[in-house]
């Protein structure tokens, strides 16, 4: 176990570097910059061009600034936000709990609802509850979840059931904590609804075809070759072996928090890391992008290293050795 976990982390480092490096490369081959925009600002005279420029380091060869910004990340500093003026640290931080949350509950919801979903129609292959939960699927999948979510705000807009986007009431900080947390998840439903069906759809196709493959598998057939139930069987052998690629996926899930919510985001302007990264890119805020990537990256590889770990306590046939191996 321990070997393994150093063996993983020790591979994670040039995994970061050439991810970060590749995507500093990018930002610095896009015509202009911040600064070079305010040129376009007739009030803001040269010299004042030039000291930003000198002041965070745009006047500096590529390699100089991305050691530099590589040394900085080192000491816990992600640099300055050009746009927001305030540390890149700080400012993900602050926008961190909000997508996490909102990613979180998406998650389980979809989860809670494919799952059993995904057993009734592989029970029940070929009957009439398969073939309209599999129309319903397809349906769901060939939904954005951009459209979703302007379809959820017309329906507040017109029964005034939840607000109408937004993070929080105007009136949060006069709120108690009970209060916070009450209109934390008044502001979270449709979100989180929007992203939970997205993702329900495919998830319970998944789910569907690992069952209908393993339940004819030799071991099922001995299982009940042995007398035991048929509910039994499914629940304890075919589905347990059926939850590998969930694992998986939920690795996965880890590093889609700044990419999968971001539409959403911007369509219900919620304060999150999706959203805060599609400002940074639009306004060529170079190390908020870098601190964004680097915060997706890291997500990606812990939570795939996490989920190797959760699949061997899932699947006893897996064990560190093998899963080292790939």
């Amino acid at each position: 176990m321990t070997r393994f976990l150093i063996r993983r982390l020790l591979n994670m480092i040039p995994l970061i570097l050439g991810i970060t490096f590749i995507s500093f490369l990018a930002m610095s081959l896009v015509p202009g910059d911040f600064v070079s925009n305010l040129k376009l600002n007739p009030t803001i005279t040269p010299e004042v061009i030039h000291q930003l420029e000198a002041q965070f380091g745009l006047d500096q060869p590529l390699m100089v600034r991305y050691f530099k910004w590589l040394w900085g990340v080192m000491h816990l500093n992600f640099g300055f936000s050009l746009q927001y003026r305030v540390s890149v640290t700080g400012l993900i931080a602050s926008r961190a709990f909000n997508t996490i949350i909102l990613a979180a509950s998406s998650m389980l919801l979809s989860w809670a609802i494919a799952i059993p979903i995904g057993i009734i129609v592989a029970v029940n292959q070929n009957s009439i509850w398969d073939r309209f939960l599999s129309f319903l699927a397809f349906f769901g999948m060939s939904v954005p979840s951009f459209f979703l979510a302007f379809l959820m705000m017309y329906l507040a807009l017109k029964t005034g059931w939840f607000p109408i986007g937004g993070t929080y009431s105007p009136d949060y900080a006069t709120l108690s904590p009970l209060n916070q947390v009450a209109d934390r998840i008044n502001h979270l439903i449709l979100p989180v609804f929007v992203l939970g069906i997205s993702g329900t759809a495919g998830l319970m196709r998944l789910m569907r075809s690992q069952i209908l493959e393993i339940k004819n598998s030799e071991f099922v057939r001995t299982a009940r070759a042995k007398g035991l139930s048929e509910r039994v069987v499914i629940y304890k052998h075919v589905l347990r072996n059926a939850m590998n690629p969930f694992v998986t996926m939920a690795g996965y899930s880890l590093g889609d928090l700044l990419g999968g919510a971001a539409l959403v985001e911007a369509v219900m302007n919620l304060q999150g890391l999706g959203l805060l990264m599609l400002d940074a890119v639009r306004s060529l805020d170079i190390y908020l992008v870098m601190g964004s990537v680097l915060m997706g990256t890291i997500l990606l590889l812990v939570g795939n290293l996490l989920a190797d770990i959760a699949l061997v306590a899932v699947d006893p046939r897996v064990d560190f050795s093998s899963v080292t191996a790939e």
